[in-house]
Formats: C-alpha cells, structure tokens, sequence
C-alpha cells in the first residue's frame, strides 16, 4: 500500500513538473502512463515503456500545439530560419520546451526588427530567448516573473570576435542567457550592495565557465535599440527592460527603456521587450 502511494505520489510530481517545464509535458506523461496501464499490463513498471510512450505521446501533443496555438492567438517563433531576415530561436531547446510562442503583433515586431537588421548589416541574424508558451494567460513561464500571456519576449545580444569580427547566430552563452555585460568601473548600481541573495539579481558567477569570450557587438545591439525604441514603438512596443550602465554605454535614450528593479533577474545579458500594458 505504502509503496502503491509512493509510486503515485512520484508520477504526480513528475506530471507537475514537466508542466511547469512545458505546459504540456504533464499532460503527455499522464496520457503516456495511462496508456501503459491500461495497454501494457505486463509492463505495468516498466521504466523504458513509459519512457518510450512519453516521447511519442509529448510529441503528438507538440505537434498538435503548434496548429491549435494560433487558433488560441498565439504564433511560434521558428526553430529552424530560412534566411537572416527572419527571427529564429538561439537554440532549438526553446522550441522542444514549448517557451516560444508570442501573439502575432509581438511576432511582426521580431520579424521586422531581423529584417532591418538584416538590411543594416547584411548577414545578421536576430535571435530570440524564452517567449511564451502556448496556451493560457497567466500561466507562469518559470523563472520569468512576467512572461505569462505571449505579450513579452527576450532577445539575444549580438556578438563578435575578440578581433572585431561579428559572429553571426552565435551567443556568449550556450543559452542566450548569464552572460552578463559588468558595468563600467566606478559605476553606481541602482541596487543595495549585498542584497543578491534576497532577489533575482544573481550573478551567476558558477555559469561563467561555459561562456566564450565573445564580446558585445555593440553596433547591432544599439541599431536594434534603436530601432525596437521607433519603428517598434509606432508598432505597438510599450516597454524594453535593460539594466541601466549599458542604456548609458549604448548611448540610447528613450522613455521605453526601463530598469527592471532590483527584485528581477539582471538584464545585461539580453534584451526584454514586450506590448500593451499588462
């Protein structure tokens, strides 16, 4: 009996889990254990069964997301990008996780933005972080504190070479993610010193072995400042989150440009932008 409740109590954490992770992944796996033990009664405890029925039974419910999203408002951003000209997701570990689907105004403000990038300087490529997920406002997209309704979306920096050469579709971290940009010496954090702990403001200093030591391609990341902050404010941008010291190494200066406070996660490793007001 006890064992009986154990065994439940961990396939529920398990469902819990991957829907946090995925939206749909908890389902998937219910439907994949259900399916085990009702149509595999000899395999009732069967690891690699469930293992197997899981992958199958996620990626028809993946599949599935990507036709009944937009129906629902809500488009994906491309895993795989035909040409430089389109947004495509860093890595394809966003798409597999269900964390890049946005409402289609936010979509046409990304694909405009890779397009005149790509105008500007020929061969960029603009890359896209976590989204949202597919399906319904106000689920939470873990550790984000607002990407909840497919209205808000982070961008990638752009990067180069330690001798000046961009490097196209390529970030300083494997994820897009903790590669921070350090203020300049002698600058003036908005946030009480010592405080880290008690918010999302990590360092993450332990990551840092997995960065390369790419730099800031601060041209294209200021023309795409620049550009998200007129041309993708007339399209209905509302708010860009960047820490403040690189609003001022980028010499950008809009109203749109906000510091996301010292209760959020740092915002010198990539670019949030989002529409409306919620």
């Amino acid at each position: 009996m006890l064992k009986t409740l154990f065994r439940t109590a961990v396939h529920l954490g398990i469902v819990a889990v991957l829907t946090l992770l995925t939206q749909i992944g908890g389902l998937a796996y219910a439907v994949a254990w259900a399916i085990r033990f009702w149509l595999f009664k000899r395999h009732r405890r069967s690891v690699v069964v469930l293992a197997g029925l899981f992958v199958v039974s996620y990626g028809f419910f993946w599949f599935a997301a990507t036709k009944i999203a937009p129906l629902a408002g809500r488009v994906p951003i491309a895993c795989l990008a035909a040409s430089d000209a389109e947004p495509v997701e860093q890595s394809v570990l966003y798409c597999a996780l269900n964390r890049n689907y946005v409402v289609p105004e936010l979509a046409g403000i990304v694909t405009d933005l890779a397009a005149h990038m790509d105008r500007e300087f020929p061969g960029t490529k603009t890359l896209i972080l976590d989204a949202g997920f597919p399906f319904v406002d106000g689920f939470p997209l873990l550790p984000h504190l607002s990407h909840k309704d497919g209205r808000k979306v982070d961008l990638a920096f752009y990067y180069r070479s330690i001798d000046g050469r961009y490097v196209p579709g390529v970030t300083k971290s494997p994820i897009g993610y903790w590669a921070f940009e350090e203020a300049p010496e002698g600058y003036a954090t908005p946030c009480p010193p010592g405080q880290d702990w008690k918010s999302l403001q990590w360092d993450m200093r332990w990551f840092r072995v997995f960065n390369s030591d790419l730099e800031l391609d601060e041209d294209r990341t200021r023309e795409a400042l620049r550009w998200l902050t007129t041309s993708g404010r007339r399209a209905g941008l509302s708010k860009i989150l960047l820490e403040p010291h690189l609003k001022r190494t980028l010499r950008v200066n809009s109203d749109v440009i906000r510091f996301q406070g010292c209760r959020a996660a740092r915002h010198d490793d990539h670019i949030h932008i989002q529409i409306g007001t919620r």
